[in-house]
């Protein structure tokens, strides 16, 4: 849609997206209904939060939000919260859904049945965007890579622009693109499901497609791994033969995703060492393979970023980045220099020799797993947390066989679960092979890092990597690796 004006529109669910798409829609002139299963004083409370500036110079756009706010006279931004806040959803003609809340709901669904158009703002953003995209989607790995692209694009010096669930909603930076302009979007299975094709070029779908690992994720959000799946192919779907998809390789439900667009494909893998059209690891070194020319770009050893299951993402990012015209030289600068993301294998502190790493992020097995194998240093790891259904068998085979794991700690809900599944070693003073110590129990991060440094000693790596959510015991994720990070930092040189 390009023309809001007069337009019902309900904005469902007021986090950070939610609130971007409530002043675009302002500014395009709809009559806004903000509906969120929170309580109406506190959405107005976040409303007002977000739109009073400490200073009166507000844009005009805050204050035209801010004066229909505080309307009490039944014009301007309406607030619907509570649990019947879905309530009416018929009576609209369009829903701006957020990524929080989960597309196939009976009362959205009944509402597109009868007549209401259901998007979001990934799927406008992709209407509207007046230059090419490219998508980064994935289990896990998409933030870095995506931000790995952007800087390769802006050491290029190119206008580029980072955006998604990265953390950054798309309409924040729609007026200032041009022609000339590259954006990078990381997008979730939530962001991806709206997406539908548009007829014309760039318009309703990426121009570079990345498609990283994809596994089993968010099954407490997806009726099923195959809806999961399903989402993640939107963003290749509705490719042409003038675009281009860049595919993992190295995981089936991935790989597969091939079949499923018409762009030009290109396939990445730290395991396969050749290809006619890709960038994979060869002899401890990143190669390029494109109109059949092979290219060295980098040797591995000089890469900033730990672990091998980075190797993935950066192969990703250096094939999209070429794709988009970035010469290697600039590749090569972002490669060395490039430490990771907050909370992504981040190396908090080294204190006595001991190294500890926040790998909050991790919210899956398979990631915990790339963060064990990271290291070849022994390793005091802390897993548990809360549940996403997942299947934590090859996690505990992992450990089981691992000649590193010094000791866990093992928190939160799903820590049974997850000793369930590797064999219980003794305690014993001598460690050999799957020998490892265990401490249970600690239900606050201060003891559990008190825990982890008594047990560490120079040369050890403690790894906070939990394979779980965090919702037991903290806010999210963000919440568990700040506090980590805290706790390591007040620990006593």
């Amino acid at each position: 849609m390009k023309n809001w004006k007069n337009k019902r529109v309900a904005v469902l669910g007021l986090g950070i997206e939610g609130l971007s798409s409530v002043k675009f829609l302002i500014k395009h002139e709809a009559q806004v209904t903000i509906l969120d299963r929170k309580k109406e004083e506190e959405l107005r409370s976040i409303c007002h939060a977000e739109f009073i500036s400490a200073s009166n110079n507000l844009s005009s756009v805050k204050s035209e939000i801010l004066k229909q706010v505080q309307d009490d006279n039944g014009k301007g931004i309406k607030i619907i919260g509570g649990k019947d806040y879905l309530n009416n959803l018929d009576k609209f003609d369009v829903i701006v859904r957020s990524p929080g809340v989960k597309r196939n709901l009976p009362e959205i669904i009944y509402a597109e049945k009868n007549g209401v158009e259901i998007t979001s703002q990934t799927k406008i953003f992709f209407d509207l965007c007046p230059c090419p995209i490219i998508g980064i989607t994935g289990t896990k790995g998409k933030g870095t890579t995506a931000t790995l692209v952007y800087e390769m694009l802006k050491k290029q010096g190119l206008d580029a622009y980072l955006g998604g669930n990265i953390g950054k909603p798309p309409f924040d930076f729609l007026d200032k693109l041009t022609p000339q302009s590259l954006v990078v979007l990381e997008l979730s299975s939530f962001q991806l499901q709206d997406l539908k094709k548009s007829p014309a070029w760039p318009a309703g779908r990426p121009h570079i497609a990345v498609v990283l690992m994809i596994t089993s994720e968010h099954l407490d959000y997806h009726k099923d791994t195959n809806e999961y799946v399903d989402a993640k192919r939107n963003l290749v779907r509705h490719q042409g033969a003038e675009d281009f998809a860049i595919i993992n390789r190295d995981y089936l439900a991935s790989l597969e995703s091939d079949i499923h667009t018409d762009a030009k494909i290109f396939q990445v893998s730290r395991e396969r060492d050749s290809y006619d059209q890709g960038c994979f690891i060869k002899d401890n070194k990143v190669l390029v393979n494109k109109d059949g020319e092979e290219k060295e770009i980098i040797s591995a050893k000089e890469i900033l970023l730990p672990g091998k299951h980075n190797l993935e993402n950066v192969c990703a990012a250096v094939m999209a980045a070429t794709i988009a015209g970035v010469s290697k030289e600039d590749i090569v600068k972002v490669l060395k220099t490039f430490k990771g993301l907050e909370h992504r294998l981040e190396l908090v502190s080294e204190i006595n020799g001991i190294r500890y790493y926040d790998d909050s992020f991790s919210t899956t097995p398979e990631t915990a797993i790339a963060a064990i194998e990271a290291f070849k240093n022994p390793e005091i790891l802390i897993l548990g947390g809360s549940s996403k259904g997942s299947d934590f068998s090859e996690l505990g085979k992992v450990i089981s066989n691992a000649k590193n794991i010094k000791a866990i700690i093992g928190i939160g809900k799903e820590w049974g679960r997850i000793k369930a599944k590797f064999r219980i070693p003794s305690n014993s003073a001598s460690r050999h092979n799957s020998e490892f110590i265990i401490v249970e129990g600690a239900k606050d991060m201060k003891t559990i890092v008190v825990a982890a440094s008594k047990i560490a000693v120079a040369g050890d790596v403690v790894l906070l990597s939990p394979a779980c959510a965090s919702f037991d015991m903290f806010k999210n994720y963000k919440d568990r690796g700040e506090q980590f990070k805290i706790e390591v930092n007040s620990l006593k040189p």
